[in-house]
């Protein structure tokens, strides 16, 4: 941090170092640390934690990025893929002057305590590029894994869809199982230009004594297309995130779709916002979740409409299984254009008991038969995503098919 471009950014970070996030918990992070004690290499038992949540380090798939704690492991350039640039980002802001002009633009470094600490005590992150007007079949890897307990990671990750291309990215975040207590407060800045299309696939799969706090922002150009598919299936002791797009030039899309799965005493507070600025832009968030446990889920969504010709709508669909969760849907819709569109629409209920007799009926067990409804309720489906990588989240959600019900009882 002691380039002098970067010098104001550390001021502003430092005037808001106590500024609570507006919404979630508060999270004391004095009690976390930034230097490990000692390092993790990529042992046997980070490869099998790492491909629970897709990301195969290997070499089978594409480009990868593997970060572990502070220290980036693998950071393979995909150069077996054409038009596709990967490396830590501060490696990038050396190589390209440029680069600054992105940084901390699509989200402020002041926002609240959480982007303040990712400046003060960033810890590597990735830099993804594609170049103009290429076609990125092969999707890209990257996975950002806590091996140590009471570790605080901070990275600051920047992607860029340059004009005409296609990008696809899946990433894993997830922690050793001697790591209990951790923290993560990563930062992601999506560009997307003009008619290009990025499609970015998060799975997290944390402790049940981890603290997340992503900040995220987006900025999609004319005729862009931006696709989000957010994962959790684990516990974890408090999640909070609450990503901006704005939809800068005519046309531009972004889609957030969510599946959750809420256990244990789980916080789970997630939701995004999309501000509909430019003619003819559109956004759709589509929640899905199933609590049981003692878990608290909050689904928050907000579209703004600037512009003429815009559409945008909010969906929340949830399912309760204990009477001791909960699950809210708070939608806001903002219009501040006389042709703009928007709705929502929120269902929440619990397991249709008429569907889980019919199963019993058929010789399936309670506990398998909660299981299938649960997969078939959270089943993803989610569109711009390959149906490989469709597969792989299906695989992990049969995994509630298994073990969540005689785990999770009320």
């Amino acid at each position: 941090m002691t380039d002098e471009w970067r010098k104001k950014y550390r001021l502003e970070a430092l005037q808001a170092v106590t500024k609570r996030s507006a919404f979630g918990n508060d999270i004391d992070l004095s009690d976390f640390v930034t230097v490990p004690r000692g390092e993790r290499g990529l042992d046997e038992d980070v490869k099998r934690k790492s491909l629970e949540v897709g990301v195969d380090v290997e070499g089978r798939k594409g480009g990868t990025y593997f970060q572990v704690d502070h220290s980036v492991l693998l950071s393979q350039l995909a150069s077996r893929i054409k038009g596709v640039e990967m490396m830590p980002t501060d490696e990038a802001l050396n190589k390209y002057e440029w680069l600054r002009a992105y940084y901390w633009k699509a989200l402020s470094v002041s926002q609240d305590k959480y982007t303040a600490i990712a400046e003060l005590r960033q810890t590597k992150g990735y830099f993804i590029r594609s170049a103009p007007n290429e076609k990125v079949e092969q999707p890209i890897q990257a996975c950002l894994y806590i091996g140590t307990e009471g570790v605080l990671q901070a990275p600051h990750n920047i992607i860029i869809a340059e004009e005409g291309s296609e990008l696809n990215i899946i990433t894993g975040c997830t922690a050793d199982s001697r790591a209990k207590t951790v923290a993560h407060v990563g930062v992601s800045e999506f560009y997307v230009k003009k008619n290009a299309t990025l499609v970015f696939t998060m799975i997290h799969s944390w402790s049940d004594e981890a603290y997340v706090r992503p900040r995220t922002g987006v900025i999609v150009e004319e005729g862009g297309t931006f696709i989000t598919n957010y994962v959790t299936i684990k516990p974890v002791r408090d999640i909070q995130s609450y990503p901006t797009a704005h939809l800068t030039g005519k046309g531009a899309k972004a889609k957030f779709n969510s599946i959750i799965y809420a256990s244990k005493d789980s916080i789970i507070d997630l939701g995004n916002r999309i501000y509909l600025m430019a003619e003819g832009t559109s956004g759709e968030s589509v929640f899905k979740v199933v609590s049981t446990g003692t878990s608290k889920v909050y689904n928050r969504g907000q579209i703004i409409g600037q512009n003429r010709n815009t559409k945008g709508h909010l969906e929340c669909r949830g399912m309760i299984l204990c009477p001791t969760s909960s699950i809210t849907a708070i939608p806001e819709l903002i219009a501040e254009h006389s042709d703009t569109e928007l709705s929502h629409e929120a269902a929440i209920g619990r397991l249709q008991e008429e569907q889980l007799h019919y199963l019993m009926a058929r010789g399936i067990q309670p506990e398998q038969a909660i299981g299938v409804l649960v997969k078939g309720f959270l089943d993803p489906g989610l569109p711009g995503l390959p149906e490989r990588l469709q597969e792989e989240i299906r695989s992990k959600l049969a995994l509630l098919e298994r073990k969540s019900s005689p785990e999770e009882p009320c």
